[in-house]
């Protein structure tokens, strides 16, 4: 899967000026940086054992599909069914807090991880994988919401960003090591390792929380939207399961027409049911706030194009251009680095330029990057597939913050945990219909298995995907302009 790393974005101080916490600290009290320090290393740890977990996965696809019987574009089941799993999970995570508190919430989604982690390095068929893969998204789909969640209650307003700014950046180190790990343990020992792994630090976690999460809970939780909840996840299902029937050879339209069918009529049914419900599952009315709607769209046709891109370029490197698994993995490495260094400008940019003009021109640049990458092949330098990789990644860093906290971006506060949910469920769903566009395009697009088959297949499947990034640009120019920065 590919790493996204804007899931644990949060509103940086350019985009949201009050996250919901406690009263300020009296001068007597200690910092909350420092009451709370074994609290952000805790949710700091979940984020990275998950970044970790969704990037290690990459560079070990080959060697995967080569063991379990399959293509290496028949392993993107094993990716979607993991993203569309924490997106069809994370509207409830709200609820179960409110139902049952963050420490036992937090504790067994830890728990479900870990053991949907071990599942997966003892699996022994595809469907096997897949089914591990979706028991670990269940554990995933958890972990970071409710890590926000619990530290947007704790930390205090003047150390939140400082605070946040860590466990990204802890998170970002996961996605930093996980390719170079994932192509180490894949080429020295086996790809089995990549998901063991995760044991040693689910137990650990499990410790921690013990020790250092907070029990919030509210004495009476709201009634939870089964019948929305239902009706989205089928929705979701149908929809991915059109695009892996058009993923797969054979020309099945007529299923390929009745899932998509099913999940605009499903999809209709849920609007209907979410304007006659008091506390739906995801509350479609915050979609008339311009921001809300643009960032979710804007969200959905960027992701579309860039979520491929880890699949696609480790079949190119690996397959097409002969890579080793370690070798694959290390040129991942540079577009992490990039995305961690751009983190520390978006605040500058954004107060510069405005989330209007920034989504606008960065959108633009990010596909006119993702069209450069169809002039690599086998004969390519590493130097210069490096240099692109950490361009990339910077783009995409700044892309990633700015796309997700522009939903806080004057939004009431009592609407910021509905819409922190609504968008890292619209960034995982759109995210497991990338990867699922990537395969079919490059599917279509593959004539053959020789090595110089993949190179051509991968060239024109970027072009494609910038195109389609390219489309999100028309999506961020209904934003209105921004009011510019006041001087002094």
């Amino acid at each position: 899967m590919p790493q996204d790393t804007a899931a644990m974005e949060v509103p940086t101080s350019a985009s949201l000026d009050a996250p919901p916490g406690s009263p300020a600290t009296p001068p007597s009290t200690p910092p909350s940086l420092e009451r709370y320090r074994g609290l952000i290393w805790l949710v700091a740890a979940a984020f990275f054992m998950q970044a970790l977990d969704s990037t290690i996965v990459n560079t070990a696809v080959p060697a995967m599909a080569e063991a379990l019987g399959v293509t290496p574009l028949g392993m993107r089941t094993a990716l979607t069914s993991y993203v569309l799993t924490l997106a069809i999970f994370i509207p409830a995570s709200p609820w179960l807090c409110d139902r049952f508190g963050t420490r036992r919430v937090f504790a067994s989604a830890i728990a479900v991880f870990t053991v949907g982690s071990l599942l997966c390095g003892i699996a022994q068929t595809l469907p096997q994988l897949v089914a591990a893969r979706v028991l670990q998204g269940l554990g995933g789909s958890v972990l970071m919401p409710v890590g926000r969640y619990v530290l947007v209650r704790s930390i205090d307003k003047r150390d939140f960003v400082h605070s946040m700014s860590t466990v990204a950046t802890v998170g970002l180190l996961g996605s930093v090591l996980g390719p170079l790990l994932g192509g180490a343990l894949t080429q020295f020992t086996s790809w089995r390792l990549i998901f063991l792994i995760n044991v040693p630090f689910g137990l650990v976690g499990i410790w921690l929380n013990q020790r250092h999460m907070p029990d919030y809970r509210l004495e009476r939780a709201n009634r939870f939207d089964l019948g929305g909840f239902l009706l989205f996840a089928a929705a979701s299902a149908m929809l991915l399961t059109a695009a892996e029937l058009a993923s797969d050879a054979g020309g099945q339209w007529l299923q390929i027409g009745v899932s998509t069918l099913l999940a605009l009529l499903i999809g209709g049914v849920y609007v209907w049911h979410s304007r006659r419900t008091p506390f739906p599952v995801a509350d479609l009315s915050l979609l008339r706030i311009r921001n809300v709607w643009v960032a979710l769209a804007g969200n959905l046709f960027t992701r579309l194009g860039v979520s491929g891109m880890f699949l696609l370029l480790v079949l190119f490197l690996q397959v097409g251009c002969g890579w080793s698994p370690l070798m694959a993995g290390l040129m991942m490495v540079p577009q992490a680095l990039g995305s961690i260094s751009a983190k520390w400008a978006i605040n500058l940019l954004l107060g510069r330029y405005g989330y209007r003009r920034l989504l606008l021109g960065n959108t633009i640049i990010v596909a006119l990057i993702l069209a450069s990458f169809a002039l690599l092949g086998k004969s390519s330098p590493m130097w210069l597939i490096s240099l692109m990789m950490f361009i990339y990644g910077s783009f995409m860093g700044l892309q990633y913050t700015a796309m997700n906290t522009l939903i806080y971006h004057d939004l009431d506060i009592k609407h910021a945990s509905m819409a922190s949910s609504m968008s890292s469920t619209a960034q995982y769903l759109s995210m497991s219909f990338g990867i699922a566009l990537a395969s079919l395009l490059m599917g279509a697009l593959l004539h053959g298995h020789a090595h110089e088959d993949y190179v051509v297949a991968f060239r024109w499947t970027v072009l494609l995907l910038a195109v389609a990034t390219l489309a999100a640009s028309r999506v961020f120019a209904q934003l209105q302009p921004d009011r510019p920065p006041r001087s002094g």
